[in-house]
């Protein structure tokens, strides 16, 4: 099995005494995380000898990418660094919900490079500005693709988006890992190309950027579809496109994507979807109705 990169070398002792309790506190988080697990909920067997309470440490190493021995360090509150790739990888192989990832980071001392559910770069005029563009789909991205705001058509145009975690809004990992949104692209395989391409050519300038690559570490551990294509080595420049995609709730709907720049390089954008023909407005209408019921249909109680 290969394992992720990581970094070994001792901590600089900054403030020992508080260095020490963060990884103390760090290792019984994970442990409780992992206790707490049970092996059928990330596919593994139960066997008929286990006597460890949730999973065991070899497994959580196996799930992340990482060495046995490594990751035992870690539950013993060893002093060795931990790059955000495998706490992201960790907070994933451990179910984390976004509080507990968010604690697993202030713990080990890191930022954690995902988008959050909230941006603080998505103003309340940007967002007042996707509505108006309504019924056609639209939403923000950054350059590394991730959906940082959209709006109700978009929201269902591949997939129910609002249930999808938000750090996993990525367009890039939506197109190579998502069963719904997958089938939604008329022309997977030529948009799975050109996708990696583009990401190839903007990754240029972030080659070192903790979140590119730890998008790049999921992306090749996740999708073989994209391994082939990354090793390909193309490069393409983002251009408008026509666009087809078969929608589960209205059908097929043909649409000319364009990119509203933010920026002066090839930054944040606003992602629009103009609908190609009279037939594909009248289904991005209906869309927008669904979502809008979606919105003032009352929620059962629990009870």
């Amino acid at each position: 099995m290969t394992t992720m990169a990581r970094e070994t070398t001792p901590r600089t002792p900054e403030a020992p005494r508080d260095a020490e309790v963060r990884r103390h506190e760090l290792a019984a988080f994970l442990r409780s995380r992992r206790e707490r697990i049970a092996p059928e909920q990330v596919g593994l067997p139960r066997g008929r000898r286990r006597r460890t309470p949730g999973l065991r440490r070899e497994e959580v190493a196996q799930l992340s990418a990482v060495g046995v021995t490594w990751y035992t360090w870690l539950e013993q509150a060893r002093d060795i660094q931990v790059s955000v790739q495998v706490l992201d990888a960790l907070a994933r192989a451990l179910l984390l919900d976004p509080s507990e990832r968010a604690h697993l980071f202030r713990l080990a001392g890191a930022a954690d490079p995902t988008p959050a559910t909230t941006c603080p770069s998505v103003t309340p005029a940007m967002r007042t500005l996707l509505e108006q563009v309504e019924p056609f789909p639209a939403c923000l991205q950054n350059s590394r693709y991730d959906i940082l705001a959209h709006n109700r058509t978009y929201g269902l145009l591949l997939c129910d988006l609002d249930a999808v975690p938000p750090e996993d809004r990525n367009c890039m990992l939506l197109s190579y890992t998502h069963p719904e949104w997958q089938s939604s692209i008329v022309h997977l395989e030529e948009t799975q190309r050109l996708m990696a391409a583009r990401f190839r050519a903007t990754m240029a300038g972030h080659l070192t950027e903790p979140a590119w690559k730890m998008l790049l570490d999921r992306l090749h551990a996740e999708s073989p579809a994209f391994r082939t294509a990354w090793d390909r080595h193309e490069v393409v420049a983002h251009r408008t496109k026509r666009k087809e995609f078969l929608n589960r709730h209205v059908g097929r709907v043909t649409v000319d994507h364009t990119d509203l720049w933010l920026t002066p390089g090839a930054g944040p954008r606003i992602v629009t979807y103009v609908p190609a023909d009279e037939e594909s407005r009248e289904r991005l209408e209906t869309l927008q109705a669904m979502a809008l019921s979606r919105e003032t249909t009352p929620r059962p109680v629990s009870r």
